[in-house]
């Protein structure tokens, strides 16, 4: 976003909406939960462990979800079936959107236009168009929004950008992302179109997304996988390895050069090695030029075999050394004859207790979180541009001031046309 349409969204917000009244000390902050799949659940129970967290409220569409977090919270807290129910509770100070990502935007916006603080899983929406109109939301209605990009709360993630941004590394003109599996062929299978599993609401679940008769690996109910969310794997509801774990990886890429966003992408790719009925593709490639460096992602699903042997993971290569990081430690590699010398950093901690602290606090002071919501839209824009760029078959050269693409064949992707009645209106 360029500085001119920052400063008016921020102006407007403020002469528009007076500052929320600051809690006391020892006033707990009233969650509602929306979502309670694998993510919910896991958000769920950082909230729990946090003193200033009381959850009131939890929603799902399937009752075996309601009854994972009825058991989680020993009955203390109210379930319901429909996330309206939540928004229009006014005793609830903010929400946890852990839901299919087809859903993020619409419950964001329409949190936000509900006096309500959002905690919003990543990736932030699914086109280009809703990650605007939810930043646009979020400064309207003057609502803190911290998106689940929780490496930004981990610190030996926050030291790597500190190294990239101090000149540790020299000159960095490409860095490298990736995530791989070994799968089988069969993936995730071929289930037929089936009957709705009992206590499912399919016709909520599916929202802004169209009809589609009930697939169980569109829905994800395989208890093999630990209800492992397939959603993914559907450009109906959201983007595949690039979006899932891509954002992950290229959040940390930008953050580490001042959140930067890239001026094209182009992409190959396609569905090579696995047999089943998912639309994404099982081998990518992703390469972006930023201002003054290269980045790539890739993803494949046939070798699990990679740099480091780590399944994922981001490299800065500089000038005077390469730097890995992952979730469990990061690791300094000096070029021959550099100034600098090599050394290690481990951890096991992955940011998620931090985050929601971070979250929690910023609910209490109006600051803005560490992955504020503009933060987390600049990261999903560049994995969406990376799906755009496969679907159109094109490179897309992208224009951040105005949020636009040259390539007439890739604009059709930066939109889509919602399902009655979950129009997204700001």
């Amino acid at each position: 976003m360029d500085a001119n349409r920052r400063q008016f969204l921020q102006s407007t917000a403020a002469a528009a909406f007076a500052p929320q009244l600051l809690r006391s000390a020892n006033d707990r902050i009233n969650l509602g939960f929306i979502g309670m799949g694998k993510m919910g659940r896991d958000n769920l129970r950082f909230a729990l462990r946090n003193p200033d967290a009381n959850v009131v409220a939890f929603c799902d569409v399937f009752e075996r979800n309601l009854k994972f977090a009825a058991d989680a919270t020993h009955g203390k807290a109210r379930a319901v079936r429909d996330f309206r129910e939540i928004l229009a509770d006014k005793s609830i100070d903010a929400v946890c959107i852990a839901t299919p990502d087809h859903w993020h935007a619409y419950m964001t916006v329409e949190a936000c236009k509900a006096g309500k603080d959002v905690f919003v899983e990543k990736p932030l929406a699914v086109t280009m168009e809703e990650c605007g109109k939810m930043l646009q939301a979020a400064r309207k209605y003057n609502r803190v929004v911290q998106a689940g990009t929780m490496q930004r709360s981990a610190r030996h993630f926050q030291k790597a950008v500190e190294l990239v941004r101090n000149g540790d590394l020299g000159q960095v003109t490409f860095a490298r992302t990736w995530y791989c599996s070994h799968s089988s062929r069969e993936g995730i299978g071929n289930p037929p179109d089936s009957e709705i599993p009992a206590g499912l609401d399919w016709d909520l679940w599916l929202g802004p997304a169209p009809m589609r008769p009930f697939n169980a690996n569109r829905f994800g109910v395989d208890p093999r996988d630990g209800y492992y969310s397939r959603f993914r794997y559907f450009w109906d509801y959201a983007g595949g390895m690039m979006t899932d774990w891509g954002v992950h990886l290229i959040d940390i890429v930008q953050w580490a050069f001042d959140e930067a966003l890239p001026k094209s992408a182009a992409a190959s790719g396609s569905k090579f090695f696995v047999q089943d009925n998912r639309d994404t593709p099982d081998t990518l490639q992703v390469t972006y030029e930023y201002p003054g460096f290269v980045a790539v992602f890739e993803n494949r699903e046939s070798n699990s075999q990679s740099m480091f042997s780590h399944d994922y993971g981001i490299l800065f290569h500089g000038s005077e050394a390469t730097l890995f990081v992952d979730r469990g430690g990061l690791r300094l590699i000096p070029e021959n004859g550099a100034r600098v010398t090599a050394w290690e950093m481990r951890s096991v901690n992955y940011g998620n207790a931090e985050h929601w602290s971070n979250f929690l606090d910023c609910v209490r002071t109006r600051k803005r979180p560490v992955s504020d919501i503009e933060t987390c839209q600049r990261s999903t824009a560049a994995c969406l541009l990376g799906n755009i760029a496969l679907r159109s078959r094109c490179r897309v050269d992208f224009d951040a001031k105005t949020w636009t693409v040259a390539q007439p064949e890739a604009k059709k992707y930066f939109s889509r046309e919602a399902r009655s009645p979950w129009k997204l209106t700001v």
